[in-house]
C-alpha cells in the first residue's frame, strides 16, 4: 500500500494528509487512491499481455462513480450483477461491448435491461434462465450473446461464504450439465453461444485451487469448440486475494504464468474479472474516537465508524490494519468497536492497536473492497462520505447521508 504512507508523522493517501480529509471532510470517510487503482489495473493488464484479453472490474466490489469513471478510462471492462451495477457501468461511461453480466438469479427486468445495452454477454448459470433469455430476445428483436458458467467443482480454499465452485454452492452448472444445454442451444432462435464462465470464490490466497478449475473450465471449452461452437470467450473468473495481515498471495504475473498452456490452447479471448485486487488495497476508512473505556480487564476503543460501515470484521471475522493518523509509535491491548448496538460490532477484537485518546483518528486500512458497497443504514446510522485522492487533489466523490436520506421513499399512510 505504497499509496499510504507517514510524511512528517501523519498518515497521507498519496499527497494529501487523511487529517485534512478527515477536517473537511468528517469522518468516518472511505478515501481511495488513483493511483493506487491504476497501479493494480496496470498489473493486471500487464500480465496478460502476448494473449488477447480484457480485465472486467467486479463492481460489486466497490460501486463508487468516481472510482469506475477512473477504471473506464484506463480501458477496464466491467463484471456486474445487476441492473443497478449495469445502470452505474453506462453512468460511468463503460463501452457496454466491455460489459459481462453474471448471476445466478437475473430477473425479466436485468435481463431485458443488458439486452437493451447490447452487453458483451450474458454468464448464464441454468437452463431455465437461458430459457428465459431466449424469449425475451425474439420478443424485442434482439439477440443475447451467451457464456455459459460452468460449476468446476473446485474448493477455492477460501473463506465459507465466500467461496463459489464447489458442487454444493448455488451458481454454475456442472461440466455435463453445460454440455447438455449447450445440445440444446440449436432449439433457441436468440442465442449466440460464444463463451465459457468459471469463478470459484473470491480473495484466493493458493494457486492450486485457480489453476485446476481454469484447467477443467478450459477442457469445457475446447469440448465444445470440437461440438462445432464457436466460443471466442473464455472468462477465468476473478477472486485473486490480497495481503490484509501477513498473507502470502500469488501476483497477477504468478496466476497468468500458471495457467497459461491452458487459455492459450483455447485460442479465445481471456476475460477476467478481479475486484477486490483492484480497489482492496486502494482504499482506507478514516474513523475518530470517540471514547475509551474499559470492562474489567478488557480495553476498549469506541469509534465512529462500526459495523454498518465495515461489515467484513464481523461478517467474516477479517482483518484490517488500523494505524494511527498521527503516529506515535504507541500501542496497547484493545478491541476497536463502533456505535452500533449489537456485541458483533467490532474492527478489530483482542489486538495491539494505536493507544489512541478520544477525538484521535485512525485508519482501518484495505477497505477499498467490499466496504462502503456492504455498508446499511442500520441503527439509522447514515452511511460514510466517499473521498477520491489524485496527487495533492482530493475531492468528496459521495456526500455523507443526511437525515432526510434515511427515510427517503418512505411513507406514512392515510389511515394511520
Amino acid at each position: 500500500m505504497e499509496e499510504f504512507h507517514y510524511e512528517e508523522g501523519g498518515l497521507c493517501c498519496e499527497e494529501v494528509p487523511l487529517s485534512e480529509i478527515a477536517r473537511g471532510a468528517g469522518t468516518p470517510t472511505y478515501v481511495y487512491s488513483h493511483a493506487a487503482l491504476e497501479r493494480a489495473y496496470r498489473e493486471l493488464d500487464e500480465a496478460f499481455a502476448g494473449l488477447d484479453h480484457l480485465v472486467c472490474y467486479a463492481v460489486k466490489a466497490n460501486g463508487n462513480l468516481a472510482v469506475l469513471r477512473a477504471l473506464a478510462s484506463f480501458g477496464a471492462g466491467a463484471d456486474i450483477v445487476s441492473s443497478g451495477e449495469l445502470y452505474r457501468v453506462m453512468r460511468a461511461g463503460f463501452d457496454p461491448k466491455k460489459v459481462v453480466f453474471a448471476g445466478v438469479g437475473k430477473t425479466e427486468d436485468e435481463l431485458l435491461a443488458g439486452l437493451g445495452e447490447r452487453i458483451l454477454l450474458f454468464n448464464v448459470e441454468s437452463a431455465p434462465e437461458l430459457e428465459r433469455l431466449d424469449r425475451l430476445a425474439a420478443r424485442h428483436g434482439k439477440r443475447a450473446r451467451v457464456a455459459l458458467r460452468v460449476n468446476p467443482d473446485v474448493d477455492a480454499e477460501t473463506h465459507e461464504h465466500i467461496t463459489t465452485g464447489r458442487e454444493q454452492d448455488k451458481f454454475g452448472l456442472s461440466v455435463d450439465e453445460a454440455l447438455a444445454l449447450a445440445g440444446r442451444v440449436e432449439d433457441f432462435r436468440c442465442i449466440d453461444l460464444i463463451g465459457v464462465h468459471q469463478h470459484i470464490g473470491s480473495q484466493i490466497t493458493k494457486l492450486a485451487p485457480y489453476v485446476e478449475s481454469v484447467e477443467k473450465s478450459a477442457g469445457l471449452v475446447e469440448e465444445l469448440q470440437r461440438r462445432g461452437f464457436d466460443i471466442k470467450y473464455f472468462n477465468i473468473g476473478g477472486g485473486l486475494g490480497i495481503r490484509y495481515k501477513d498473507e502470502e498471495t500469488p501476483t497477477p504475473a504468478g496466476l497468468v504464468d500458471a495457467i497459461w498452456p491452458a487459455l492459450e490452447a483455447t485460442g479465445t479471448k481471456i476475460l477476467c474479472e478481479m475486484g477486490r485486487y483492484i480497489t482492496g488495497n486502494a482504499g482506507a476508512l478514516v474513523t475518530s474516537v470517540v471514547y475509551r473505556k474499559k470492562s474489567g480487564d478488557k480495553s476498549f476503543i469506541v469509534a465512529d465508524a462500526g459495523m454498518n460501515d465495515l461489515l467484513r470484521p464481523s461478517l467474516y471475522g477479517a482483518h484490517h490494519e488500523i494505524l494511527p493518523v498521527n503516529e506515535n509509535g504507541s500501542t496497547a491491548p484493545a478491541d476497536l468497536v463502533g456505535p452500533v448496538c449489537e456485541s458483533g460490532d467490532y474492527l478489530a477484537r483482542d489486538r495491539q492497536l494505536p493507544d489512541a485518546a478520544e477525538d484521535d483518528l485512525l485508519a482501518v486500512m484495505s477497505a477499498g473492497a467490499y466496504g462502503f458497497s456492504m455498508a446499511s443504514n442500520y441503527n439509522s446510522r447514515r452511511r460514510p462520505a466517499e473521498v477520491l485522492v489524485r496527487g495533492d487533489r482530493w475531492a468528496v466523490v459521495r456526500e455523507r447521508e443526511n437525515y432526510a436520506d434515511l427515510i427517503k421513499g418512505e411513507l406514512v399512510p392515510a389511515f394511520l
